[in-house]
């Protein structure tokens, strides 16, 4: 069983990018829900993606539905949202009716448009990669 995996959907590639860093921090590949990547087993599957017109991405719903709740144990969720207030309840209603359980969610800045220019910059990714990273050792022990 692989200890963790990390898939995202993006529009604006701020996903990617903090996929991306969490990847590089936990030494695995980041992979676009996009490319269909097969799911082997996983300890923690970490879910990035952002909230778009209040809902996370058509794809990223598509792929959570595909999901096998006896191949991941468990998924954390990073969530973009410009306003900073709202997760990514649709995949984690999906999450649920799969008994995939959800440890916890960490919703960072983004931005939309001129709103929140900017994020999620430096500090935004940080806080991502130390919530995977807090999250990873946990799983570990």
């Amino acid at each position: 069983m692989s200890r963790f995996r990390i898939v995202y959907a993006t529009k604006t590639r701020h996903s990617k990018k903090i996929a991306q860093a969490i990847g590089n921090a936990l030494n695995i590949q980041a992979d676009n829900v996009l490319d269909n990547p097969v799911m082997g087993e996983v300890d923690l599957l970490f879910i990035v993606g952002g909230i778009y017109g209040g809902e996370s991405l058509a794809e990223l719903l598509a792929y959570v539905k595909s999901l096998d709740r006896e191949k991941v144990a468990r998924v954390a969720m990073v969530t973009s949202c410009a306003a900073k207030k709202q997760g990514q309840d649709t995949v984690r209603k999906l999450l649920k009716e799969k008994e995939i359980p959800v440890v916890e969610e960490l919703i960072c800045q983004g931005s939309f448009l001129f709103m929140k220019m900017g994020h999620p910059n430096k500090n935004d990714i940080r806080e991502a990669v130390d919530f995977a990273v807090r999250l990873s050792e946990g799983i570990n022990e």
